[in-house]
């Protein structure tokens, strides 16, 4: 089993992911996350090492890549999905954790700049979050780090059932929806 982890807000992230590590997951992150990980001296590995491709653009790019959206997004009910991420030699990914930069507390902060307000606008992020959720079936999404006991709770006793897994999901959605509210009415400003 696979698990992406890329967060902004590194609470709980550890104790998590060691975790992960336990249950047998495969743990792969990026940047700083990766850094926080790695220093706990917690098995994990680059997005690169899926992807075949650095990250680039000063970090603008890491996770939008088909090695990483196809094992998110395949239903694994499908043979078609499953022959298909097989013939490109993708892997399934089961588990997404992601919180978005600050985008929020940059603009609240005074004396923010467009740029700087520009360069706190996650896009990989609510990618792999809405990617993660509209699979909820097959791939558990976790956006708060309250969530993580619960959810490591559950996979340590067999799996999280569909009620659970749609939970995560639709809270998921939401949090990207407030995100991009956010940054919609902040655009929307003389």
């Amino acid at each position: 089993m696979r698990a992406i982890i890329s967060v902004y807000d590194k609470t709980g992230v550890i104790d998590f992911a060691r975790g992960l590590n336990e249950a047998g997951y495969e743990i792969f992150s990026t940047g700083n996350t990766k850094k926080t990980i790695d220093d706990a001296k917690i098995p994990v590995y680059s997005i690169s090492d899926i992807t075949g491709f650095p990250e680039i653009l000063d970090g603008r790019v890491k996770t939008l890549h088909p090695m990483v959206h196809g094992g998110i997004l395949a239903r694994r009910n499908l043979s078609s999905h499953m022959a298909e991420i097989d013939k490109h030699k993708i892997q399934t990914i089961e588990l997404v954790v992601v919180n978005l930069y600050p985008f929020v507390q940059t603009i609240a902060r005074k004396g923010t700049t467009l740029e700087e307000a520009l360069e706190n606008i996650d896009i990989g992020g609510p990618t792999l979050i809405r990617a993660a959720a509209k699979n909820f079936p097959d791939v558990i999404v976790i956006v708060d780090p309250p969530d993580y006991p619960l959810v490591l709770e559950k996979i340590r006793k067999g799996g999280l059932d569909m009620k659970e897994r749609k939970r995560l999901a639709q809270k998921a959605f939401q949090h990207v929806a407030v995100y991009d509210a956010a940054i919609a009415q902040y655009l929307a400003k003389p």
